[in-house]
């Protein structure tokens, strides 16, 4: 019988059409839905279409339905479901156009959410299957590269859609997303991995899996801060106006672009967990630097630098876990707890700095720091005792 490896190998176009769905589907669900968001701050606090404290909780919308789309995936087939959370997130574009309450669109940015928290469970579980072991590290730089392109697009777009108004802007993402999804709908392939709880039931989760986790989380807690306020940072917190906080959202866009596939390939090179450690010591100098960084050429850089670690980090927290887990039913279960423990932390760190922030009278650098500070947390874990590559209880 012929393995999907092995048919990769014997056709190696197969694989990218599969490849090009899962990067429109990070594109769509966490590039643009996420992510553009961020640019369009100062302009919804501007135009009047909500408070400056609510629009920053709208913005915390998406992460909380990001952790309720982590289970939720479990209970949906995946080709159908990655194209159902699709229209889900166009969906919530459009009803954006329209801002009739704070209730209104908390509804449709936490249903946004939802869906980009299915799809990231989903995508590699439905594509990666079908690549070949030495190519996974790349392929899923490339799916998740959509991220990145996500938060490009949404720094070059984003402006002279505004051009044209708030209304106009949120119907333009709309239709860029139901473009794409159109594109992605036959691109998923016929046989796909899915988890099931007598595939895979409940056993001891093995030290060196649980520090994935907890590093996992704090990375989360860490990239908070530079993915919500960073516009808003130049914007408004240095005086620099909108049009220098979309350059340097630029920037960062242009750091998403490239943080998928090099460290997807750091981790075909030089392991995950090596490549991990030095990635987390790299950000955590960044993050520093931009709470006392007033140029527009430091914050440029560190814009860049910063912009690959959210996009970046997955397809590395994904190879570690393949590292540890051999076994793909159970790498699809601790990928699926890795993800729930970075959403949670995602969602309370969302809340906690925007609390922070409205607490502070607007102070940005304060976050920074803390952002820091998680990032060295999570760099400090890698070197406990736990966190031997032991991780039997999920390989059998």
């Amino acid at each position: 019988m012929t393995t999907p490896s092995a048919a990769l190998d014997s056709a190696p176009t197969g694989i990218w059409l599969p490849i090009f769905a899962g990067l429109c589907a990070s594109l769509v669900s966490i590039g643009l839905a996420r992510f553009a968001y961020t640019p369009l701050i100062p302009s919804l606090i501007e135009a009047h279409w909500f408070s400056a404290n609510d629009v920053v909780y709208l913005g915390a919308a998406n992460l909380v339905g990001y952790l309720i789309g982590r289970p939720m995936a479990h209970r949906l087939t995946n080709k159908n479901a990655l194209r159902l959370m699709m229209l889900v997130v166009t969906g919530a574009f459009f009803a954006c156009a329209f801002p009739l309450s704070v209730t209104w669109y908390f509804a449709w940015r936490l249903l946004s959410g939802i869906a980009g928290g299915a799809i990231m469970v989903l995508v590699a579980a439905t594509v990666l299957p079908h690549v070949p072991a030495a190519r996974k590290g790349l392929a899923s730089g490339a799916i998740f590269l959509g991220i990145g392109l996500g938060i490009a697009g949404s720094g070059t777009l984003v402006p002279p859609l505004l051009s044209l108004g708030l209304q106009a802007t949120w119907l333009g993402l709309g239709a860029l997303s139901l473009v794409l999804t159109g594109l992605s709908w036959f691109g998923w392939p016929q046989e796909t991995v899915h988890v099931t709880a007598s595939a895979a039931p409940d056993e001891p989760t093995p030290p060196a899996v649980l520090q994935l986790f907890a590093q996992y989380a704090f990375m989360a807690a860490g990239l908070v801060p530079a993915m919500v306020f960073l516009v808003d940072y130049v914007a408004r917190g240095l005086g620099a106006g909108a049009r220098v906080g979309a350059l340097v959202w630029v920037m960062y866009g242009l750091g998403a672009i490239i943080g998928p596939v090099s460290y997807g390939f750091l981790a075909d090179h030089l392991g995950a967990r090596r490549s991990i450690r030095l990635v987390l010591l790299v950000q955590a100098i960044a993050l520093g630097l931009l709470a006392i960084s007033h140029t527009f050429m430091a914050l440029a850089l560190l814009a860049v630098i910063i912009g690959s670690f959210p996009p970046g980090i997955v397809p590395l927290a994904l190879a570690r876990v393949h590292e540890l887990v051999p076994n793909p039913h159970r790498q699809q279960l601790a990928w699926s707890r890795a993800t729930v423990s970075f959403a949670t932390f995602q969602a309370l760190a969302g809340f906690s700095y925007t609390a922070l922030f409205n607490a502070s009278g607007g102070h940005h650098t304060v976050l920074f720091l803390i952002s820091a500070g998680a990032i060295l947390v999570a760099l400090m874990l890698d070197f406990t005792p736990w966190g031997k590559d032991d991780a039997k209880g999920l390989n059998s």
